[in-house]
C-alpha cells in the first residue's frame, strides 16, 4: 500500500482533524474527502489541496476508508456503502472506524462482510500533531495495511495499539479528556484574571503550563504524584493551592467524569 488512497467519509470535528494530519503525509491526489453536507468537504478539500467526492466514490476508490461519523450514523452509512464495497472483493479496502462504542465485529456486520477493520480512538489535538490515538485491528488487517494507516496518520501525534477490550477506557481518557482539560484551563485562566492578569495572558499561561506539564510527564516517565511533590515546597504557595483543590474534590470529580463518559460510551453499542 505504498501509494494508498485515503478517503474520509465525514469531516466533522474529528474527521477534519485527522484529514488535516493526513494531508501532511499524503499528496492531494491520494486524499479524498466526502461529507453529508458537500459544501463542507469542498471547503476542506480546497484548504488541504485534496479532492471532494461523493460517499460512493470514496468507498470505490479509497484503500483506507476512514468512517468519520457518529455511532448513530454508522448503520445508515454502511448500508449505503455496502453495495459499493461488495463490488470490491478483489481489492478490499481497510475500514477505519472512529465511532465510539462500536466494536470491530459490529462494523463488519453492518458492512455485510468481514472486511479488514481498524477501530481507531483519536482526539481533536490530532489537528495540530499532538493527538493521542489508540487502535485495534481485526485479524483481516495485514501488517502492510496497518503500516499504511500509521504512516498516513503519523503527523497526527502518538498512535498506540491496544487490545480491543481496552479501547473504550483509553478512548474516553484521550477522546473526552481534551474537554475536561479545557475546562481546567479555563478555570485556571479565570482565577488568574480574578488576581489581575489580563485575559489573553491568563490563557497563554494556563495553556503553555498544561502543555509543558504533559510533556514533562511523557518525556521523563516520572509518576505524576512525584512531579506534583517536586513543585510543592514545604510551607509554600503551591501546596496551599493543592489543599484547596483537594478540599473541592478535584480528584473525585475527574474520576467520576471519566467513569460517566465510559458508561455512556458503552451504552452506545
Amino acid at each position: 500500500m505504498k501509494e494508498a488512497v485515503i478517503a474520509f467519509i465525514g469531516v466533522g470535528n474529528m474527521g477534519s482533524a485527522l484529514a488535516r494530519a493526513a494531508s501532511k503525509r499524503v499528496p492531494g491526489e491520494r486524499l479524498l474527502l466526502a461529507n453529508r453536507t458537500a459544501e463542507k468537504s469542498r471547503r476542506l478539500a480546497s484548504e488541504l489541496g485534496a479532492r471532494a467526492v461523493s460517499n460512493a466514490e470514496a468507498a470505490e476508490r479509497g484503500d483506507l476508508l476512514v468512517l468519520g461519523v457518529k455511532p448513530q450514523g454508522l448503520p445508515a452509512l454502511l448500508a449505503e456503502l455496502a453495495p459499493v464495497l461488495d463490488a470490491r472483493r478483489d481489492r478490499p479496502p481497510v475500514l477505519v472506524s472512529i465511532a465510539a462504542g462500536i466494536s470491530i465485529a459490529r462494523v463488519q456486520e453492518l458492512a455485510g462482510h468481514r472486511w479488514p477493520v481498524i477501530a481507531l480512538k483519536p482526539n481533536t489535538p490530532c489537528a495540530v500533531g499532538e493527538g493521542m490515538s489508540f487502535y485495534a485491528c481485526s485479524p483481516e488487517v495485514s501488517p502492510e495495511a496497518e503500516a499504511a494507516v500509521l504512516d498516513a496518520l503519523a503527523a497526527s501525534g502518538r498512535l498506540s495499539p491496544l487490545d480491543e477490550a481496552q479501547l473504550d477506557a483509553a478512548g474516553v481518557v484521550a477522546g473526552c479528556g481534551p474537554a475536561f482539560a479545557d475546562l481546567f484551563l479555563e478555570a485556571l485562566a479565570d482565577g488568574a484574571v480574578a488576581c489581575g492578569l489580563p485575559r489573553a495572558a491568563a490563557y497563554e499561561a494556563a495553556a503553555q503550563m498544561l502543555l509543558g506539564a504533559a510533556k514533562l510527564a511523557l518525556e521523563t516517565g516520572t509518576h505524576p504524584g512525584a512531579l506534583k511533590d517536586a513543585v510543592c515546597s514545604p510551607g509554600g504557595t503551591t501546596i496551599q493551592g493543592v489543599r484547596a483543590l483537594e478540599r473541592g474534590g478535584l480528584r473525585g470529580a475527574v474520576m467520576e467524569a471519566v467513569i460517566a463518559a465510559f458508561e455512556k460510551n458503552r451504552s452506545l453499542a
